[in-house]
């Protein structure tokens, strides 16, 4: 037999043809089909942190123990240089869920419900909910007055969700316990510690993972956005006696400073008046353990929820997002909690987890809380509106060390004088009263405790001047990670 196959006619022979580059392009389209349906229909597990700094053993802290969000940054992308653009509850949290700057949205404080200002905004869980996704919220995504509103839906927004669950633990029924070491001060807004008694699950933040395990089990074969949120460690300080254990008062450490240390930076700066409320060292030692404490309860509450991933088979199709809405000052500078623009405030934990996608690497590129928005929709393949202010991230998913020319900006407010500071991968710059009220500039490659403030020296006037000029222009750095200046290494 010849080796050549023989077609009997022609028209089989056409026939043939029509039929393989048919079946080629049924193929192609189902493909391409199939990527889309499995792209959109990733699952969003999207878990925020309340009052959260990047005091974390898979950021590098020597003793905090997070062994949870380790296993988590191990399967994902950890943003090392990830900032939130305003370091107070409500504004932070508005900016993530609608995708839009402060300036933007005009929220600026504790009181505002977004809505009061845009109206007609479509929200990222919300907008997701009009694609097709079952949303739900478990515990504090929007605002809640912690701890005075857990248990209610605080300013949450209705528009967002299919179902909302607030969970109650005896943190709140046992506030009477509770020893505040600044009793002029209300429970959220001061330190306060109680090393509880009784189980993880009966705290708040307990009930909340529970909640939450029980909503993946119900809605395990539907897409599904699927919000939870912590409130530890935000203040008070309460979690079970165990992990106040795992902190002796001994090993704790305050920031070692030069005693001139505030004198070259504006007074504008400073939320925390006079330095660290006027605590002593012990005190503030003890405030620092509490807060270590509810982060590693905090970091359990995490673990549980993903370790119902696996056996509801939704680990391989199931987006995860961990942020914290700021950060959170531990007496650097003498400095507490939030509102500043120091680093310590200013920066956050992003740890993104994408199924098949890069694992186990950190990025070092400036993001913001404010680019989630569209990276979740771009990951699901939805289209979002060209008004968002942020950026999607996936090329850093793809590529964490990837090209990036973008700086973070955060910005805060006293009273009616608002500072903003923007930041590169090497400088700080901030200004108060747009410089009226004074300007600061640290170079943290070589000074991230920010010590020096350089904004006065003449060396660093062309480096000052040119990042002042980007940042109110909103403009790009055309390379944030080298010295806009080669004086500056001097």
């Amino acid at each position: 037999m010849n080796k050549y196959y023989f077609f009997p006619n022609k028209l089989m022979l056409y026939m043939s043809i029509i039929v393989l580059i048919m079946t080629t392009c049924i193929a192609g389209f189902t493909d391409r089909r199939m990527a889309r349906l499995q792209k959109k229909n990733y699952n969003v597990l999207f878990i925020a942190v309340d009052d959260l700094n990047t005091d974390l053993s898979n950021y590098g802290h020597p003793l905090v123990k997070t062994p949870n969000l380790d296993r988590l940054a191990k399967r994902g992308v950890q943003f090392n240089r990830a900032y939130c653009q305003f370091p107070l509850c409500n504004p932070s949290r508005a900016s993530v869920m609608t995708g839009l700057r402060p300036d933007v949205i005009q929220v600026y404080e504790n009181a505002t419900f977004f809505r009061k200002t845009i109206p007609d905004v479509v929200t990222l869980p919300q907008h997701f909910m009009k694609n097709g996704y079952h949303t739900a919220r478990v515990g504090k995504l929007y605002h809640y007055g912690v701890p005075k509103d857990i248990g209610t839906n605080g300013m949450d927004d209705s528009l967002s969700w299919v179902q909302r669950f607030n969970p109650i633990g005896r943190d709140k029924t046992e506030e009477a316990l509770i020893n505040n070491l600044l009793p002029k001060r209300g429970l959220g807004n001061t330190l306060a510690i109680l090393a509880a008694e009784g189980t993880d699950e009966e705290q708040t933040d307990g009930k909340v993972a529970t909640e939450a395990i029980t909503l993946l089990r119900q809605n395990k074969d539907r897409p599904f956005f699927l919000a939870i949120g912590f409130f530890r460690p935000h203040s008070p300080y309460v979690a079970p006696k165990k992990y106040f254990d795992m902190y002796p008062i001994d090993n704790i450490s305050l920031p070692v400073e030069p005693a001139d240390d505030l004198n070259d930076i504006p007074d504008a700066a400073f939320f925390t008046k006079p330095p660290d409320w006027g605590l002593d060292k012990e005190k503030r030692k003890e405030a620092i353990r509490a807060y270590y404490a509810c982060i590693s309860f905090m970091d359990a509450q995490v673990g549980r929820v993903l370790e119902a991933l696996d056996p509801l088979k939704l680990a391989d199709n199931t987006i995860i997002v961990l942020w914290g809405d700021h950060g959170y000052n531990l007496s650097r500078h003498g400095q507490w909690m939030k509102q500043s623009l120091f680093e310590n405030s200013a920066r956050v934990p992003l740890i993104i987890s994408v199924p098949g996608g890069v694992k186990g690497i950190a990025s070092p590129r400036t993001v913001e809380l404010v680019d989630l928005y569209p990276t979740l929709a771009e990951l699901c393949g939805l289209t979002v509106s060209k008004t968002l202010s942020g950026t999607s991230l996936v090329p850093l998913l793809k590529n964490p060390d990837a090209a990036w020319k973008k700086p973070a900006i955060t910005q805060v407010q006293r009273q009616k004088l608002m500072g903003r500071s923007m930041r590169t991968e090497r400088w700080r710059f901030t200004e108060w009263d747009e410089g009226k009220a004074g300007v600061e500039l640290y170079d943290e490659q070589n000074d991230p405790g920010e010590i020096t403030n350089l904004s006065g020296k003449r060396e660093y006037a062309k480096t000052r001047d040119e990042l002042a000029e980007l940042l109110r222009a909103g403009t790009i750095p055309i390379d944030p990670g080298t010295p806009v200046n080669k004086k500056t290494k001097d």
